[in-house]
């Protein structure tokens, strides 16, 4: 089991990387850290920081938003950070976001998410192969630019840097088509609302998937998340991520696509998922809040004692996850989370300094 270390940057009013944690987990056999982005804090440039203090540690995003960077940009950032890190240790988790963030702070269109996410993906593998210059067709991309206001004088290019190594692109998505073009396109996929029915839920799509390229490649990896606290107050620590869930699912995104919300119903509270949604539109905050179910928070965490967490591993940790991306405040629960997943025995396997590579478990 790979375990990531996942970090909440773009929450924070200041920024504050946890540069002697991420050291921490990275001694404890840890595959990856993880960032993100809403409209705040970026994805990237943390990254480029930790790659100065970090050795082996994959260099993970979870996600970066589409709307954010043309796929020419996003790649040259991804090999810049790669180049500095020593190759072989980029992630570029992409997303869409919703159409709130989209339209309202970048001023991009929505259109198709799943072409763009094609269109992307494809741009992304051209810049970094350096075969030739680069063009494309797409749906929702094309280069070079040919659309509206072009006067006609773009040139195909290719990357000045050379790539140090291989760079991984992934999908976040938990909808069927977006899904499924994870695993036909991508070298791994997070999945939003995947719970311990999940392979059930969201198998077929990748199934899908894998049989328009082939079959699964070697090393596609689906890193799930999992929250661990350490306490003796199981219900208190339950009420305080409430909050957080109740926001998001009532309130991140429109009413009629928040991403949040359908990742609730199709981890089986679709009826609590609605409620929610209605009251914190309805300005009903603290109501929301409350109709969290206990349930759907203490089913993908580990809170409680050392012993309780590991006597719930197995059953929190769902069928068809190949990683889990860890959230916890403490050293404890970093150190459990190693214990659990044995991921100390790969830091034993490979030389001092070198990345894990891809599709390597510990």
């Amino acid at each position: 089991m790979l375990l990531g270390y996942g970090l909440d940057l773009y929450r924070s009013a200041r920024l504050e990387v946890p540069v002697e944690r991420v050291q921490f987990v990275e001694q404890l056999g840890y595959h990856s850290v993880w960032t993100a982005e809403a409209y705040g804090c970026d994805a990237l440039t943390p990254l480029a920081f930790l790659a100065a203090h970090t050795d082996r540690i994959k260099l993970a995003t979870g996600v970066v938003q589409l709307a954010a960077r043309t796929p020419t940009a996003t790649a040259m950032q991804a090999m810049s950070i790669d180049a500095m890190a020593g190759g072989g240790r980029v992630i570029i988790g992409l997303g869409v976001s919703g159409p709130q963030i989209v339209e309202g702070w970048y001023g991009q269109p929505w259109g198709s998410p799943v072409k763009r996410l094609r269109d992307y993906v494809a741009i992304m593998r051209k810049v970094i192969a350096r075969d030739e210059p680069v063009t494309h067709d797409g749906a929702e991309i094309s280069l070079p630019y040919d659309g509206p206001g072009a006067i006609g004088q773009g040139k195909p290019l290719k990357s000045i840097l050379h790539p140090a190594g291989d760079i991984e692109i992934w999908i976040a998505a938990g909808a069927p088509l977006n899904t499924a073009l994870a695993a036909e396109v991508c070298d791994g996929w997070l999945p939003m609302g995947y719970g311990s029915d999940g392979w059930e839920i969201h198998g077929p799509d990748l199934e899908r998937g894998w049989a328009r390229r082939g079959g699964r490649p070697d090393g596609f990896d689906i890193m799930g998340g999992i929250t661990i606290e350490i306490t003796d107050d199981v219900q208190a620590a339950i009420d305080a991520k409430k909050p957080l869930t109740g926001m998001y699912v009532g309130g991140m995104g429109s009413e009629s696509k928040n991403f949040h919300k359908d990742a609730m119903a199709r981890r089986g509270f679709p009826e609590a998922a609605e409620r929610i949604q209605e009251l914190w539109l309805a300005g009903r905050k603290d109501e929301a809040i409350a109709a969290v179910p206990d349930e759907y928070i203490d089913d993908g965490a580990l809170f409680g004692t050392a012993d309780r967490i590991r006597s719930r591993w197995a059953d929190v940790v769902p069928a068809g996850v190949t990683g889990l991306i860890v959230r916890t405040d403490s050293d404890e629960g970093l150190e459990l989370a190693a214990e659990m997943a044995s991921t100390r025995d790969i830091v034993a396997s490979y030389p001092e300094g070198a990345p894990y590579p891809k599709g390597e478990r510990g």
